[in-house]
């Protein structure tokens, strides 16, 4: 049996914890720049807010409802994630951290008398050592137990706990379950399957395997054998090597001087470079994209996009950047103003795997060595303590008017207890 460990509505929930005043209050979180709403309390749904509105669109809603606004706080969230996978972690067999807010659990071993009431100490327990609530679902395959775990979310008297195991009961689930809400059914096949009516998860296992194969590729038909309790998705204790690093960020307002757009790309890449030593990788190639604001219908609209191959293959910061900024002068236009921009990092590949270039146009050794001593200096010291100069020595300014403190992970924003 495999076990899905989902997060209720965790960024609201994250910030509950230190503001516990906000029970029962419609709270909702925004993205980077407080743009979009990322996260919502259940109050907050109720009063028709939706995931990704953009803030300007509800500030008349937000003001008329008394509803509380927290910009991203990704360091607080990113703490938190650890405390919950930790707890969980001390009570299973073995677990696969799958997102910031969910954990898939192997429960093998434990017999299936046990697993509902497993599940219910798992989220009693998870509750009260982080104070996070979560949803559990428990069930034969990764896409059933996403679906218990929606159930466990729904109805308050599973006591935060789902177990479907036997037939007649996920068949039962199934026949109400839209079929865009199936874990691996994306929107673009949600629409033809409805076309060709199928609206229910129920419909969908009805399907023969042979339609769905060829209407959807191998991967739809893994889905389909999942739903008929057939194991396809493989339980992954560890975490794979990234293929794509990614670093983007919209900004505060729109940028045409190409000196500060350098050194949102030069942050970019760096971030990107520093995640990749991590994982002790080397990338031969980059994209950089910058695009414009879509939501300023009164201004052009632009988005440009490059991508770079690297003849040799690195994980030194000062190349990466100086590459990233020379793809930016190729597609920056100074007609356009930019509210976005991005460095990806792909082809990546185990450093000590890697081949040499006998050609290369650096010191491979000098930079190695030198990309240690960065590291070392910003672990012992403090993350970009140490920086390239074509980052500038401000950081990147963004909005945050509503951004609550790192109350779990700075001592000059520790709770304080007045007696």
């Amino acid at each position: 049996m495999l076990g899905l460990a989902d997060c209720n509505n965790f960024f609201v929930s994250c910030e509950r914890v230190f503001k516990p005043s906000l029970a029962g209050r419609p709270v909702v979180v925004l993205s980077n720049n407080d743009g979009c709403v990322i996260s919502r309390s259940n109050e907050a749904k109720a009063l028709g807010i939706k995931m990704g509105e953009p803030v300007f669109k509800i500030m008349d809603l937000v003001r008329n409802s008394d509803v509380k606004v927290f910009s991203s706080n990704y360091v607080l969230y990113g703490d938190m994630s650890r405390r919950v996978m930790d707890s969980i972690r001390n009570m299973v067999p073995a677990i696969e951290v799958y997102s910031i807010d969910e954990a898939f659990i192997d429960f093998s071993g434990v017999s299936t008398e046990k697993l509902k009431v497993m599940g219910e100490a798992i989220s009693r327990v998870t509750r009260r050592d982080t104070g996070i609530p979560i949803s559990m679902g428990i069930s034969h395959t990764k896409t059933l137990a996403k679906i218990a775990s929606r159930l466990s979310k729904k109805y308050p008297r599973l006591n935060n706990s789902c177990f479907l195991e036997k037939d007649s009961d996920i068949r039962k689930v199934l026949s109400t379950f839209p079929v865009e809400d199936v874990w691996g059914i994306g929107r673009r096949y949600a629409k033809m399957l409805r076309n060709n009516g199928i609206n229910t998860a129920l419909d969908f296992c009805n399907a023969s395997p042979e339609w769905v194969k060829s209407k959807m590729s191998i991967v739809g038909l893994k889905t389909w054998k999942e739903l008929h309790q057939e194991s396809c998705i493989t339980f992954e204790d560890s975490v794979d090597d990234k293929k794509q690093i990614c670093t983007s960020r919209s900004f505060s307002k729109e940028l045409s001087n190409i000196e500060d757009i350098y050194q949102a790309v030069s942050y970019f890449a760096s971030n990107c470079s520093e995640k990749l030593r991590k994982q002790k990788g080397v990338c031969s190639q980059i994209q950089v994209f910058i695009l414009t604001n879509y939501f300023r219908e009164d201004m052009p609209q632009c988005y440009q996009s490059i991508v770079v191959p690297i003849e040799t293959a690195t994980d030194s910061t000062l190349q990466l950047v100086k590459i990233s900024c020379r793809a930016l002068e190729q597609i920056y236009n100074p007609l356009f103003s930019y509210k976005k921009a991005g460095v990806i990092f792909s082809q990546i590949s185990k450093k000590e795997e890697t081949t040499g270039n006998i050609f290369c146009d650096f010191e491979v050794a000098k930079h190695t060595n030198l990309m240690s001593a960065l590291d070392d200096v910003n672990i012992k010291y403090g993350r970009n303590t140490l920086v390239m100069a074509a980052q500038g020595v401000e950081k990147i300014k963004a909005f945050s008017n509503h951004l609550s403190k790192r109350y779990t992970t700075s001592w000059d924003d520790i709770i304080e207890v007045k007696i």
